[in-house]
């Protein structure tokens, strides 16, 4: 049986009549004998989202137990049962929406919130919490620390260039709430170490470069504790990802255009290259002068072009557009889900895409393999399945309000934290990957993209990946998320197969 959300693995395979599980793929790769194909259907996907999607295993005849559901195995084969669905319940809580007072709803979600809270805090051994400073995180400590008799342990990273640095706003609410809090400010060159790891520590593809601080942030707490809480999943819960707003704000602004109006528009924005749009805008002031920003004259004309809300949502989430991805053959079409027709309401029905597909697939994947190799314990109560049942009965005003969301947990966050003390852009978990693949970790990208190295992956189209990495090191396009999914892959084969 695999938990709700998909916070741990479980992969499982029959070779020789013999059945094999494990929550690693390292378990199945000791049975003697073991030597599964690559999967090219996997590969693909892997490229366009950055993780290897449920559905779907790196090996060909093994498969990942989907969230939510139970195995039985017998004698004469297996059988699958789904016993907790994140479609049903969304679609369940958005006939149910709670139309209480605002004041009472946030008092119950206040409570139900701490007593998830407090359930992760029951530990025999050394407990504390990952804290960013911003709205998840600091939700989740601040009801630990409002349930703990001493000060709870924190632990946050910083980082030398300041673009990706949120100590400072951690350390801010470590303070105000009275925690032990432990920072580390790591150098690049500190940084850049773990990579050569990555492959040994995820077991399949994965290519979300904030993996790198997730694993130093998880070596970090260790030291020190063997249990630690995390913010993850409220994004997904509670409608704070940026995409949840603004594909349905886009949608409202064009979908009544025709759609070959909207086509035509798109092809005239792309005429100029990405080059000659950044022309075409450098004689503006540095702070005015957006970055790349011809990329993403092109990136916004792509999905002008595009038929509906869900393939905006699909080209948002891609890292390679599916029209796009280097591989040999292509790839098959997505069948159409039907979640459209059951949540109509477009940023629900995005919450509930992301539940099902980039929370398992790529934030809680990285959270527990970055975890695990240090032996720490991460636990995520914002994933309580009260919680997030709770969630999916609020009301749209109660996630998104002017054009911001997770306002419900918000709300719940100013009874402990004032505001001006995580109010602020969302920075995100990231290191500058793009600006070191064109300077110092150029020898290393060079070694795995080189076209002899290429050529000796079957599933890759050499010459789009070349073509992509050399209008990235020229500084061209800023394609670092699509160069290091290729790099991830290679980094994996190399090790694996």
């Amino acid at each position: 049986m695999r938990d709700r959300f998909g916070i741990k693995p479980l992969y499982y395979a029959r070779r020789d009549g013999v059945f094999l599980f494990g929550s690693e793929l390292k378990a199945l790769r000791a049975y003697p004998g073991f030597a599964p194909e690559v999967e090219g259907a996997a590969v693909a996907r892997f490229l366009q989202f950055a993780y290897v999607p449920e559905g779907l295993s790196i090996y060909r005849g093994v498969s990942k137990l989907p969230p939510g559901h139970r195995l039985t195995v017998a004698a004469e084969g297996e059988t699958l049962a789904c016993w907790w669905d994140v479609k049903e319940r969304a679609v369940a809580g958005q006939s149910q929406l709670d139309r209480r007072p605002e004041d009472d709803v946030i008092a119950d979600l206040d409570g139900l919130l701490r007593d998830a809270v407090g359930r992760r805090m029951i530990a025999d051994v050394p407990l504390g919490a990952f804290l960013s400073g911003g709205i998840d995180s600091s939700t989740v400590v601040a009801l630990m620390q409002a349930q703990s008799r001493v000060p709870v342990r924190t632990f946050s990273i910083g980082f030398a260039e300041k673009a990706y640095d949120e100590s400072a706003h951690a350390r801010a609410v470590a303070a105000h709430l009275g925690t032990d809090h432990t920072e580390l400010i790591v150098s690049p060159e500190e940084a850049r170490e773990v990579i050569p790891h990555l492959a040994e520590m995820f077991d399949e593809p994965f290519a979300d470069s904030s993996q790198i601080p997730t694993f130093l942030v998880s070596r970090l707490a260790r030291r020190h504790v063997t249990v630690s809480l995390s913010g993850d999943g409220g994004d997904e819960a509670f409608a704070g990802y940026t995409r949840h707003a603004a594909i349905a704000a886009l949608w409202r602004r064009v979908g009544r255009i025709p759609p070959g109006a909207r086509r035509a528009a798109a092809a005239a924005l792309r005429l100029p290259t990405p080059e000659a749009w950044d022309a075409a805008f450098a004689w503006l002031p540095g702070r005015f002068k957006p970055s790349h920003f011809g990329g993403k004259i092109h990136k916004g004309a792509d999905l002008l072009a595009l038929g509906g809300v869900d393939e905006m949502y699909a080209r948002v989430v891609s890292q390679w557009p599916e029209a796009e991805l280097p591989v040999v053959g292509g790839v098959a079409a997505t069948p159409d889900d039907g979640l459209a027709r059951c949540l109509p309401d477009v940023a629900a029905r995005l919450r509930c895409r992301d539940m099902q597909g980039y929370l398992p697939g790529d934030i809680l994947t990285k959270v527990d393999r970055a975890s695990m190799a240090v032996s720490l314990e991460a636990r995520v109560p914002l994933l309580d399945h009260r919680v997030v049942e709770f969630a999916w009965r609020l009301p749209p005003e109660m996630l998104i309000r002017n054009g911001v969301g997770k306002y419900a947990l918000r709300r719940v966050l100013d009874r402990y934290v004032p505001r001006h003390l995580v109010e602020r852009p969302k920075i995100g978990f990231g290191i500058p990957v793009g600006q070191w693949l064109r300077g110092p970790l150029r020898d290393w990208a060079e070694d795995l993209l080189s076209p002899a190295a290429l050529d000796a992956n079957p599933f890759l189209d050499a010459a789009a990946v070349r073509g992509a990495w050399e209008r990235h090191v020229s500084g061209a396009r800023n394609w670092e998320h699509r160069i290091w999914c290729v790099l991830m892959l290679q980094s994996w084969m190399r090790r694996w197969s």
